[in-house]
């Protein structure tokens, strides 16, 4: 399989400053740390974990929207965080986002015709038949083109999803980064729009990188996850393999947290419940950084607490089909 989008050991680090008139660095938020993915042709790779683990961070990363402490993101054998504001411009064609949430992505000025042209107009393409994409667009995303006259605030959560769609779709881009694409929406609505992209998938041949903090909407979309805990990957496997033998026990916490409709199955499965919050970004723990709420640590002998404290466990295959990062990985179904 052909890979269109490559990480490799991305870093990023924002600094903290102190208050008052001279501000000083005085630490730094460990947001996203040594991540290393590939994105395959015409594939959907969910990005998973808690919220404030740096999913969007590092979706923000790929598109070069913000500037990175390390590591290349290699698209069409060119590192495109070496690139400047004016070398990324054609390559915006081909790597698009849709944000989470849709009415504060989409300027209230604009009506729905025009929302969706402005990438065609800021690119030159709008002359030769834009009028007639928009409507095609408005079309293939489920809205209705008498509608286009309207304005983003006439329309519903999902509608409003539609037309962030319909605007990534204008260029015909290779790659779609979808950022919470549905967790602002009802369930009903977050259907009808998770259907909608598998249709424009198998349409456009498109490449999705899928960030979501809900394990259950990503089992139905990805064909790769990858779980992000405090700026790490720490397990990525392919998705049938992932709920049924996952190996690091953050994966398998957050797997066990998924509601079964069974309910014989709900009441006998085993519950893993997290102790404590997630540390601080500006603070992580030495060696794992799980190890502060991890129910597996509690049961091991002092010299193995002591290489969890001391060494960060690497992202390899310990012998279950794909690599997590534990040192004492052991794979479980947790479903």
């Amino acid at each position: 399989m052909t890979t269109v989008l490559k990480v490799q050991d991305l870093v990023k680090h924002f600094p903290v400053r102190s208050r008052g008139v001279v501000r000083r660095k005085v630490g730094e938020v460990h947001a996203v740390c040594g991540v290393s993915l590939e994105l395959e042709e015409r594939k959907t790779l969910g990005l998973v974990g808690e919220s404030g683990c740096g999913k969007t961070t590092l979706s923000r990363l790929l598109l070069n929207l913000i500037p990175a402490t390390a590591g290349s993101v290699v698209y069409g054998e060119r590192d495109v965080l070496k690139l400047s504001r004016k070398q990324m411009r054609p390559l915006r064609r081909d790597l698009q986002i849709v944000f989470q949430d849709p009415f504060a992505s989409l300027d209230p000025r604009m009506t729905v015709a025009e929302l969706i042209a402005e990438p065609l107009r800021i690119h030159g393409f709008y002359a030769n038949g834009g009028r007639e994409k928009v409507r095609k667009l408005m079309k293939q995303v489920g809205l209705n083109p008498e509608h286009a006259n309207r304005f983003a605030h006439e329309f519903s959560g999902g509608q409003r999803q539609r037309i962030g769609i319909a605007r990534a779709l204008a260029l015909e881009p290779k790659v779609l980064l979808l950022d919470e694409p549905v967790s602002a929406l009802d369930v009903s609505i977050r259907a009808g729009v998770i259907n909608l992209l598998a249709d424009l998938q198998q349409e456009f041949g498109l490449s999705y990188l899928f960030v979501s903090h809900d394990l259950s909407v990503v089992q139905h979309v990805a064909d790769r996850v990858a779980v992000m805990y405090l700026g790490r990957i720490v397990e990525i496997a392919p998705t049938e393999a992932l709920f049924t033998r996952a190996a690091h026990p953050y994966t398998q916490a957050l797997i066990s947290a998924i509601p079964v409709p069974d309910p014989r199955k709900e009441r006998t499965r085993r519950r893993i419940i997290l102790a404590g919050d997630v540390p601080s970004p500006v603070n992580p723990p030495s060696g794992c950084r799980f190890r502060t709420r991890c129910f597996k640590f509690a049961t091991l002998s002092e010299p193995e607490q002591a290489k969890c404290v001391s060494e960060i466990p690497a992202l390899i295959d310990r012998g279950h089909g794909h690599p997590a990062a534990c040192h004492y990985a052991e794979a479980a179904a947790m479903i």
